[in-house]
């Protein structure tokens, strides 16, 4: 299905909301769930016996780029990590005691920050510190960001060597005058270079990040970068929007504001953005996200079974996710938990013997119910009144009889289609696929202040 953009209703539908990659998101966790509710919910979610996913924060950067808005500790000075990394493994023994040994490992990231700021020496201690721990599946995706600046070529292979088989990077933009403005300058012969190694080496899937609304970025400068991007040939592609919050994040006072596109030529961007690559043969996933046809995310769902986690877009539904090193959030089939985000708060929890847990929320019945409604329309694009029904033992019509009135204006509009007792996301809805969900968001409902990026 091609998405349709259609901007008057791009502009009547943008406003602030969720990206759900959790529901409830994470602007509901309380401090009132810390280490103690964690530790009793990972010894009850041994009964379930489900596989776990394993995310792994590594904040390390050797510079800093204008834009961003991660945890992170941007130092030229090595050696500052092995503090850190000790601690990552205490929290691991911490976490393996709670865990039964059985229950093995599906998924497995390495995210920051920069992984690659480890040398090849301790992304192998790393690793070997990792299996020493856990069992790992035979088909288990293990993923890893890279910044391909700084990666070398015995780094690429160690990343292969201890079972990494999937790897993304970041690019941002090709044009010289925005890498300058962002203080992150990456040839596109050194993408050329890192791809083919990447290629040789074997991943299975390669993934490239880029950002659209940064200083100085227009429609055609940008379709340059996207026709590069597509010469590359990556597995898949995210293009994630600009955000500019410098009261959030200060690196980003960096940028000086007037030199970002305006709302207008932003929203053009993107339209050229999805053009080009659906012309490619990408598949829009949603959100931010483009992969090939048959790619995992293409095929999981086409067949209604994708899903979203803290990461993003993800294949495998049932597993649960432990966060672990700083600023690292959990997730559990009932429940989420958040590490602390400073290093001196993780170091001294973890310090202390225990969970370095600062927040987290306990799923209620009706959560469980709004989060499955929400998932598979942010996810594979409609939902299905039988389905939740058989699920949770409710009515669909009778339980969400307000939130379905609400949805007739959307369905005025084009959004979506409601007919055989199912809510199908229409290709002028792909866009605004959270305002669909947003109906269903009971929390969003009750909020007089709203602490999102906007929709679009």
């Amino acid at each position: 299905m091609r998405t349709v953009f259609d901007r008057d209703l791009i502009k009547k539908y943008d406003k602030p909301g969720p990206r759900y990659t959790s529901y409830p998101p994470a602007t509901e966790f309380t401090t009132e769930v810390g280490p103690k509710e964690y530790r009793e919910r990972l010894l009850q979610s041994n009964s379930r016996k489900t596989p776990l996913s394993l995310y792994f924060h590594i904040p390390f950067c050797e510079s800093g780029c204008y834009y961003c808005g991660c945890n992170i500790i941007i130092s030229h000075r090595k050696g500052i990590e092995r503090p850190y990394l000790e601690r990552v493994y205490r929290e691991m023994d911490m976490l393996v005691s709670l865990l039964d040994g059985d229950r093995k490992v599906e998924q497995l990231h390495w995210g920051g920050g920069t992984p690659n700021y480890l040398d090849s020496e301790e992304i192998r201690e790393f690793m070997d510190q990792i299996k020493k721990r856990f069992t790992f599946s035979e088909d288990a995706e293990v993923s890893i960001e890279i910044d391909p600046r700084y990666a070398t070529d015995d780094q690429l292979r160690t990343i292969k060597e201890v079972g990494f088989n999937r790897i993304s990077m970041g690019l941002q933009d090709l044009d010289e005058k925005v890498q300058r403005a962002i203080n992150r300058i990456q040839p596109y012969s050194l993408m050329v270079d890192t791809m083919k190694k990447l290629r040789d080496l074997g991943f299975e899937s390669i993934n490239i990040d880029l950002i659209y609304g940064l200083p100085y970025q227009t429609r055609e400068s940008f379709r340059r970068t996207v026709e590069k991007v597509i010469e590359l040939d990556p597995d898949r592609v995210a293009v994630y929007s600009f955000a500019y919050v410098p009261w959030v994040k200060p690196i980003q006072k960096m940028i000086n504001p007037d030199t970002l596109p305006s709302p207008e030529e932003k929203l053009s961007i993107l339209e050229m953005v999805i053009e080009e690559f659906q012309d490619a043969g990408y598949v829009y996933i949603g959100m931010d996200h483009f992969a090939k046809p048959n790619d995992e995310l293409a095929v999981a769902q086409r067949e209604g079974k994708l899903w979203r986690n803290f990461q993003g877009y993800t294949t495998r539904k049932g597993v649960e996710l432990i966060g672990i090193g700083a600023t690292s959030i959990g997730m559990l089939y009932d429940s989420y938990f958040q590490n602390f985000k400073t290093l001196r708060e993780y170091n001294e929890a973890v310090d202390r013997g225990e969970l370095p847990t600062f927040r987290g929320y306990i799923l209620t019945e009706d959560d469980f119910i709004r989060r499955e409604v929400i998932m598979d329309i942010m996810c594979n694009l409609g939902v299905s009144f039988e389905k939740i029904e058989r699920m949770f033992d409710i009515s669909f019509e009778d339980y969400f009889e307000k939130e379905l009135e609400d949805l007739k204006q959307l369905e005025e509009d084009g959004l979506i289609q409601v007919k055989d007792r199912r809510i199908n996301i229409l290709p002028v809805g792909r866009l605004l696929i959270r305002n669909v969900a947003m109906v269903f968001d009971a929390h969003l409902r009750n909020k007089k202040e709203r602490r999102f990026s906007r929709t679009i």
